[in-house]
C-alpha cells in the first residue's frame, strides 16, 4: 500500500518541496500513524474479544488468540508494510528493535520500581525458546534475505508454540478444577478477566469495532512507513537505525506504559511472561507473516546480525538475572538499562565504525 506516500508528496509538492515542510510532515504521518496502530489495535481486540465471548468461544482460545495477536499487531502492521515496500531493513530492524526494548528497557525500568517474579515455565522454557527462535532468526538471516521457506519455518515455530500454550493452559485449568468449584473458578475468571461485556456491547458496535479497529492499524502502518522513510531518507539515517529505535519505541511505548503503572501498583506476576510471550509473536508471527506477504525475499542487511545478536543477548541476560531465585530486582534493572543505554549508544556511533 502507497497511498500515503501519494497524499504525501502531493501535499509537498502543493507546498512547494520545502525540505523543512516535508520533514516536518513526515513527523506528523509518523505520530499520527503510531496513534492509529496502538489505538486500532485495542478496538480490534476489545470488539473481537467480545463478540467471540457472545458466540460462546472459551476464554482461553480468546486470549491466546485475539488478545495475543492484539500485543503484536503494531509490529506485524509495520513489518509486513515495509516489508511489501521492499524496506527489509525497516520490517527486520523493527522486530529485533522492539524485542531488544521490550526485555532491556521495559523489564528493566520496571525493575527499578518494584522486584519482578518469574513464572516456572517461563523461566524453564519460554525465555529459553525465545533464544533459540532469535538464533534461528539470526541463522536464516546470514545468507542475506528472509524467503519463503524461512518465512515457513517460522510460522511452523509459531504453530509449535500455539500449541505449547494451549497445552499448559488446559494443565493449568485442570490442576486449579481439583480444589475449585466450577462456580468459583468462573467467578475468579470474570473477576480477573478485562474483557467483559455490558449491554452497551451490541453486535453492530463490536463489529465496528473490528473494521475500525483493522482499518486503523492498516492505515497505521501506511502512515508510520512513509514517515520513517522520509525521516531516514530526509536525515541520511539508515532504515534499519529508524526500525531498531523509532519505530521500535513508537510500537513498544503502550507495553512500557502498561509495565510501569504495573509496577507502581507492584501488580507484575505476569510482566516477564507477557513480555516474552510478545518477543516469540513478533520474531514468530510479525516476521513469518512479513517474509510470506513480501512481494519478493526481505532483505536482511550484515549489521541486523549484530542487532539480532543484541537480542540473544539480552533474552539469554533476562534468563541469567532471573536463575538465581527466579525474580529480578533494582540491581538487575541497572545492568539492564545499562546494557540498553550502551546499545543505544552504539546504534548512534555505529555510521562511523562501519561504512554504510
Amino acid at each position: 500500500m502507497n497511498i500515503s506516500k501519494t497524499i504525501f508528496y502531493e501535499i509537498t509538492a502543493a507546498a512547494g518541496n520545502s525540505e523543512v515542510f516535508s520533514i516536518i510532515l513526515a513527523f506528523i504521518f509518523f505520530i499520527v500513524g503510531m496513534v492509529m496502530l496502538v489505538k486500532g489495535a485495542d478496538m480490534f481486540v476489545d470488539g473481537a474479544a467480545k463478540a467471540a465471548l457472545k458466540l460462546k468461544v472459551p476464554m482461553i482460545v480468546i486470549g491466546l488468540t485475539i488478545v495475543a495477536f492484539g500485543t503484536s499487531a503494531p509490529e506485524a502492521a509495520i513489518s509486513i508494510d515495509s516489508a511489501y515496500r521492499g524496506e527489509g531493513a525497516l520490517s527486520i530492524g523493527n522486530i529485533i528493535g522492539s524485542n531488544i526494548f521490550n526485555i532491556l528497557l521495559i523489564l528493566g525500568v520496571s525493575a527499578l520500581i518494584t522486584t519482578i517474579p518469574a513464572d516456572r515455565n517461563t523461566f524453564l522454557s519460554e525465555i529459553p525458546f525465545v533464544v533459540v527462535i532469535t538464533a534461528v532468526l539470526l541463522a536464516l538471516g546470514i545468507d542475506g534475505d528472509i524467503g519463503t521457506v524461512d518465512s515457513i519455518i517460522l510460522l511452523a515455530l509459531f504453530a509449535l508454540y500455539i500449541i505449547y500454550l494451549i497445552v499448559i493452559s488446559v494443565k493449568r485449568n485442570r490442576k486449579s478444577t481439583e480444589d475449585e468449584s466450577p462456580e468459583g473458578i468462573a467467578q475468579d475468571k470474570a473477576k480477573n478477566s478485562t474483557i467483559v461485556l455490558t449491554n452497551r456491547d451490541t453486535a453492530l458496535k463490536l463489529i465496528l469495532l473490528i473494521i475500525f479497529g483493522i482499518a486503523f492499524v492498516v492505515v497505521g502502518s501506511d502512515l508510520t512507513v512513509t514517515g520513517a522513510k522520509v525521516v531516514a531518507y530526509s536525515m541520511g539515517v539508515d532504515t534499519r537505525i529508524i526500525g531498531l529505535t523509532a519505530v521500535a519505541l513508537g510500537t513498544s511505548l503502550p507495553e512500557l506504559a502498561t509495565a510501569v503503572a504495573a509496577a507502581r501498583k507492584k501488580a507484575v506476576d505476569l510482566a516477564v511472561g507477557e513480555i516474552i510471550g510478545s518477543n516469540v509473536f513478533n520474531i514468530l508471527f510479525a516476521g513469518g507473516l512479513a517474509g510470506i506477504l513480501a512481494p519478493s525475499h526481505v532483505l536482511f542487511k550484515p549489521l541486523l546480525l549484530i542487532d539480532c545478536g543484541v537480542a540473544v543477548f539480552a533474552a539469554l541476560l533476562l534468563w541469567v538475572l532471573l536463575s538465581k531465585n527466579r525474580t529480578i530486582g533494582k540491581k538487575a534493572g541497572i545492568a539492564m538499562t545499562a546494557c540498553y543505554s550502551l546499545y543505544f549508544i552504539y546504534l548512534i556511533i555505529q555510521p562511523s565504525l562501519f561504512k554504510m
